[in-house]
Order: C-alpha cells, then sequence, then structure tokens
C-alpha cells in the first residue's frame, strides 16, 4: 500500500483539523531557525488561513518562514482563480510576515519561463538535499480525480521529472499551471495532505483501500527520508473501512 492507514488523523471536523494544522505549523516555527513552506492552493486551505489569522498570527514566528506555492494556475495575481491571490486575501493581508519571505508563483508570466524562473527562485532560496530542495513542510490536498500540486493523472510523467517545476496543463479546462514535480514532493521534511468534505469520500476511499489506487498521482506522494500524514476530516473518511 502506497498510503499508509497508520498515518491517517480523523477529525469531527475541518475546523478542528485546521486548529490542529496550526499548532503543528506553531511549533515548527518555534523549533527552527528557518523554515520553507510550501502552501496548497484550491478551497481548503481557506479555513487554514482564517484560523490562522483569528488564533496563530500573533504566536507563529513569520520572521523565520519562507512561503512557497505547490502550484498555480496561469492567471492574474488578482484573479479569483489564483492561489496566490486566495493566500494574499485571507491570511497575507492580516499577518506581519517580511515581504521577501513570500514567494509566489508569477501566474501571470509566460508558464514556460515562469517555471523556469520559479525554479532558480527555489534555488537560491530553500536548502538542499539529496540534489533536491528541501522543504520543512508540504501542503497539500487531493483533487476528486486523484490529483495533487497541479499534477494530473493524464500527466503522471511530472511525478518523476528531474526539473523542480513543470508545466501542466488541467485535463478539463486545458488551463495551464505551474506545478513543483513529484521528486521535490517528496523529498520534503514532512508532507500533510489535508483533505475534507462528503465529495472527496470516494477519491479517499480509492487512495487508502482502492485495487488501482497507482493511477492516482496522489497515491505516490510520500516523503522519502520524512514524514508523510493524512489530516482527514470525518466527512471525506466516512467511506473507510
Amino acid at each position: 500500500m502506497i498510503f499508509d492507514k497508520k498515518r491517517i488523523k480523523i477529525f469531527n471536523s475541518f475546523s478542528e483539523l485546521s486548529v490542529f494544522f496550526c499548532e503543528e505549523l506553531l511549533k515548527l516555527s518555534l523549533g527552527k531557525e528557518s523554515i520553507f513552506l510550501a502552501l496548497s492552493g484550491g478551497s481548503t486551505p481557506k479555513i487554514i488561513f482564517q484560523t490562522i489569522v483569528k488564533d496563530f498570527k500573533e504566536k507563529i514566528q513569520w520572521e523565520k518562514i519562507h512561503l512557497f506555492w505547490g502550484d498555480e494556475r496561469c492567471v492574474q495575481p488578482g484573479s479569483e482563480e489564483s492561489n496566490f491571490g486566495m493566500t494574499k486575501k485571507y491570511m497575507l493581508d492580516y499577518i506581519d510576515i517580511p515581504k521577501e519571505n513570500v514567494h509566489r508563483i508569477k501566474g501571470e508570466a509566460d508558464p514556460f519561463d515562469e517555471a523556469e524562473r520559479y525554479s532558480k527562485e527555489i534555488k537560491n532560496n530553500v536548502p538542499f538535499y539529496n540534489d533536491l530542495p528541501l522543504f520543512n513542510m508540504m501542503m497539500l490536498g487531493v483533487g476528486e480525480d486523484g490529483h495533487t500540486a497541479s499534477i494530473f493523472p493524464n500527466q503522471m510523467n511530472l511525478l518523476n521529472s528531474e526539473k523542480i517545476c513543470e508545466v501542466a496543463v488541467h485535463p478539463s479546462s486545458g488551463q495551464k499551471r505551474i506545478t513543483l514535480t513529484g521528486k521535490v514532493i517528496n523529498n520534503a521534511e514532512r508532507v500533510i495532505f489535508l483533505v475534507n468534505g462528503e465529495s472527496k469520500s470516494k477519491i479517499v476511499k480509492e487512495l487508502f483501500d482502492g485495487e488501482k489506487k497507482e493511477k492516482y498521482p496522489a497515491a505516490h506522494i510520500n516523503s522519502i527520508h520524512g514524514r508523510t500524514d493524512y489530516f482527514i476530516d470525518k466527512e471525506a473518511a466516512n467511506l473507510l473501512k
């Protein structure tokens, strides 16, 4: 089994899950001099960012934290689809983090040029281990199709790319996205999947109990030298045995 049930922590609500994640981030910020954190996009992190602002913004040592993104849609930063824009709206505008510690993917730029530029920015700022960037924490979600970051089931080659960043294409909309590749994600010290809602219950069951779990990109994400955790609310976990 690629997904390890021993690493599942099921929460009664996503609000409870959010508080637990924030406590883990707080502990990380208190225990290290520099922290390199890759954020996920989509709707799931919104509640976490709101929880940070409500209860943790004065506790977390933001001056130590460098924020990166696991993926970004190729849109303007002010777009409602922008992962950076969502983070700014719900968290960045309310926390005291040095401007130079926020390393956004420029979704408005040419995607291939930006994938190369962002790879260089990561190289220049994030320490390396195993000849790959070493993020302290990688925050991930899971799509209903089993994708994570912007690695989709029809682009499994991105799991084994030798590049830090690649250009992905959404299989339905054709929208270009910039994503970290599988080797970079799996090199993180800690990978945390955050999954909520009944709409994710089927893919959660497939990832843990399905006979063909290998066809889903998320199933191939597992820190090679650190820890991988799955924080799941009870609605998303209701089909698990």
